[in-house]
């Protein structure tokens, strides 16, 4: 789940570019925005290569293992939802070359294997139904999974904006194969695992959002999360401090005409 923050910043430089008569995107690029800069063929194609090489030379060392946030979460906790739409996906767009994001979605459910409902979740049915297409959309959608699911959690209503945001964000993949999912065998295997992945998890969860770092959890860790998620992902960070932790720019090697 990377890259999409590359929309605002390709969005600045192609339309300063555009400002100067110069290239532009080509009309036969198929990709959305978030996606411009995930291999150098799409690049080439949606005809922004200079700017993703640009915005490469300003990545950290490859070697230094990223920090990893897992977030355990449910789809209609308004906690949960306003954690991932002011901290999480906000620190990700900035960070998202130091940090991962593992999204869990199921939270406070409980698993009936015998009952009418395989599960039952804090907030009702709709919010079963939700999880589920959340869970989905992770296994289905790779990369653009993150700003699909952002793009849910943010609307009014959670549920009806799945089909529009997976429009948006991830074109290749059809509503129809997320109903699919959602409403056959894989999407009860999905939810099934992330039910054991919260089960399993040392200490057990006592409320969502549920966030560990590097598979760890702890009380101190997730008052900073609340409270400056961005500041607190810098801070774990063992490689050399990217620009966006130190305030910097970075100067790149540009040529004028």
């Amino acid at each position: 789940m990377t890259f999409a923050p590359l929309l605002l910043i390709l969005f600045i430089a192609l339309t300063t570019t555009l400002s100067h008569g110069k290239s532009k995107p080509k009309p036969t690029c198929k990709y959305p925005p978030s996606q411009w800069c995930r291999s150098l063929e799409i690049a080439i194609e949606c005809g922004v290569q200079k700017q993703c090489l640009e915005l490469n030379a300003t990545r950290p060392n490859p070697s230094v293992p990223p920090v990893e946030v897992t977030v355990f979460y449910e789809s209609l906790c308004p906690g949960c939802r306003a954690f991932i739409t002011h901290q999480l996906f906000p620190t990700w767009a900035m960070l998202h070359d130091i940090m991962t994001v593992n999204l869990v979605p199921y939270g406070n459910a409980q698993e009936i294997p015998s009952g009418n409902a395989p599960f039952t979740c804090q907030h009702g049915e709709f919010e079963c139904h939700s999880n589920m297409i959340e869970a989905c959309v992770i296994h289905l959608a790779g990369h653009s999974a993150f700003d699909v699911i952002y793009c849910m959690e943010s609307a009014a209503n959670v549920t009806n904006a799945g089909q529009p945001c997976l429009l948006l964000y991830a074109p290749s993949v059809t509503w129809e194969e997320i109903s699919n999912c959602e409403k056959g065998e894989q999407g009860y295997k999905l939810m099934h695992y992330y039910a054991d992945m919260t089960k399993d998890l040392s200490p057990a969860h006592t409320h969502v959002p549920w966030i560990t770092f590097n598979g760890e959890y702890s009380v101190e860790f997730e008052d900073k999360a609340m409270s400056s998620l961005f500041k607190l992902v810098c801070q774990l960070y063992k490689g050399g401090q990217p620009p966006a932790c130190t305030g910097a720019q970075k100067k790149l090697d540009r040529s004028f005409c």
